[in-house]
């Protein structure tokens, strides 16, 4: 049995407040589908999940949605019918999707029909999305961040991620929630918790932390509410939240994928990546997010500018075969506390991927990783918010609370009760305007150059160039910071579950399990700047020889599925 596998707990979910706020029309076709279930289970017994042909949504891959629709078995509108139902089912106790999309229906509706006339638009054609809420649309939905700050206010655009996303005909299905401005405000509030839409959980244990910024996105991706999700990154948004929900995670190389009109941390580390239950799936969803965009000045530095790499041919089983993989024992020996139930299994992993064909170079250091965990913060994250809040800020087409800079921003904050201040502070903006400093200060070069230095020589760019390394592995608990400092790519993988004999932690001054057993956790492959091919094809070996995600028990499941409402 591969290790941290050997505890499955089902525990009674006890914590189902909240109520999930949902449109009239969305309230109309749940009740619909509620009524009819009985009957149509029975009317689709022909076409059950057992038969092969109708796909669980808790699992079901691309390629499985794709050949139903090109089939006729369900349509586009039937996917946004069963994952919103199962939404309702788990909303109430999780509070995962903050907002549904009012259009979803007659959008799923045109896609059909054009599927029905041989039009495509591209080859995930009328497959339904969830984003996170920081990711700009131009539409009847929020981007708020999670803040009512942003409440009401309106972007004369969609995203460029989005504007991609619908030009090749998927489904923006709404919303996920996320740590409040991506969790850049406080020092003392709990992950998952945004002042629009409170505490979001994961499904595993109850109350369980769901891991970082993009947990909603996380969350999402891993029950099956749509087939996937978009998240962001600047230090482990993605990653993190990813392997607390079991599920793959890529967080691309800083300029592979567009930021314009996201909510912004740092112009130096925010990244926009796929959340997905497999890797082939992150691999196609990639492929149509990556590539230059002229409102992106860093996207225009990639090497793809013409073409990106074929993702998806990247995910083959031989792909560790002859690959130089280090371990950065020093940053596992330094987190001893963080990876202690995780590494029976990730030494286990070391085998099963020495099996498959790699060279494991062992001490392959992160040598000033030391030294970067004496700083209190990153000032260079703190130092862009200031420029890029602003930027984004004034290219508003509506700014109903008139805010346009990060003095307007913390006073509102202070000022607003359902912010919840000073119980969850603003420590993150204070330093900065304390000190009067921003992107554009003399004394931001030098920090950033320090930054470019521990990421770099003395982090994972000075690991994998001294022992000429395809990737590095680590626990995925510890293995974001230093790629982030210098904008490197991750992709983690599920790797199994806290065992029984975890103690439960709680998170500090909050009611947020942080670790308990049975919570998921994985393994990262982290690589050099645009490795992200190369990285898809260990990803892809390695989850293909484990298969962990399909072991792993939950303690919230939805109960609606895709058989159930076919036609309705």
């Amino acid at each position: 049995m591969f290790p941290g596998l050997s505890c499955y707990q089902w525990h009674e979910v006890t914590h189902c407040e909240g109520k999930l706020i949902l449109s009239l029309s969305l309230a109309l076709s749940l009740a619909a589908i509620w009524g009819c279930r009985k009957i149509h289970a029975q009317k689709t017994q022909g076409k059950s999940s057992s038969s092969g042909q109708i796909p669980s949504l808790l699992d079901a891959t691309a390629d499985q949605l794709l050949t139903g629709l090109e089939r006729e078995w369900f349509t586009s509108s039937d996917l946004v019918n069963a994952y919103l139902g199962r939404t309702n089912d788990v909303n109430p106790a999780l509070r995962v999707v903050m907002e549904v999309n009012p259009d979803a229906w007659s959008i799923a509706a045109e896609l059909d029909m054009e599927r029905a006339q041989g039009r495509r638009r591209g080859p995930l054609h009328g497959l339904p999305v969830l984003i996170k809420g920081n990711i700009g649309t131009r539409d009847r939905m929020q981007t708020n961040a999670g803040s009512y700050a942003l409440q009401d206010a309106i972007l004369p655009a969609d995203s460029t991620v989005v504007a991609k996303l619908r030009n090749h005909g998927l489904i923006i299905l709404g919303k996920a929630s996320l740590t409040e401005w991506s969790m850049f405000r406080s020092s003392n509030s709990s992950h998952g918790w945004n002042a629009v839409f409170g505490q979001m959980y994961s499904a595993y244990y109850p109350k369980q932390c769901p891991g970082g910024s993009s947990g909603g996105s996380a969350v999402a991706s891993d029950l099956g509410l749509a087939w996937a999700a978009l998240g962001t990154e600047t230090d482990g948004s993605i990653v993190i939240p990813c392997e607390r929900n079991n599920i793959v995670g890529i967080k691309p190389t800083v300029g592979l994928t567009s930021r314009y009109r996201v909510v912004p941390i740092s112009e130096h580390q925010d990244t926009v990546g796929p959340m997905t239950r497999t890797v082939k799936d992150g691999a196609k969803l990639l492929q149509i997010i990556a590539g230059p965009d002229p409102n992106d000045t860093y996207t225009i530095a990639s090497p793809f500018t013409h073409r990106t790499p074929n993702y998806l041919a990247a995910c083959k089983l031989s792909g560790l075969q002859g690959k130089r993989i280090g371990i950065a024992q020093n940053v596992i020996d330094e987190s001893a506390e963080k990876v202690a139930h995780s590494m029976e299994a990730f030494q286990y992993a070391i085998k099963v991927i020495a099996d498959a064909g790699a060279n494991i170079v062992e001490n392959t250091n992160f040598t000033a990783y030391s030294e970067w965990k004496k700083r209190e913060y990153n000032p260079v994250t703190r130092m862009d918010f200031v420029t890029n809040l602003a930027q984004y800020l004034s290219k508003l087409e509506r700014n109903p609370r008139k805010i346009h800079n990060i003095e307007d921003l913390r006073r509102f904050t202070w000022s607003f009760p359902p912010e919840e201040y000073p119980a969850r502070n603003t420590r993150n903006w204070d330093t900065v305007i304390e000190a009067g400093l921003s992107n554009t200060s003399l004394e931001f070069w030098p920090i950033y150059q320090q930054n470019l230095y521990f990421g770099g020589e003395g982090g994972i760019l000075g690991a994998l160039e001294r022992h000429s390394l395809d990737a590095v592995v680590l626990p995925t608990v510890i293995a974001a910071s230093m790629p982030a400092l210098v904008g490197t790519p991750i992709i983690t993988v599920p790797l199994g579950a806290a065992p029984c004999d975890t103690a439960v932690e709680k998170e500090i001054g909050w009611d947020v399990v942080e670790m308990a057993p049975g919570v998921p956790f994985g393994i990262s492959f982290l690589g050099a700047k645009w490795s992200e091919e190369t990285l898809l094809e260990m990803a892809y070996a390695f989850e293909q020889r484990t298969m962990i995600r399909q072991r792993l028990k939950r303690d919230v499941s939805p109960r609606v599925d895709l058989v159930d409402v076919i036609g309705e």
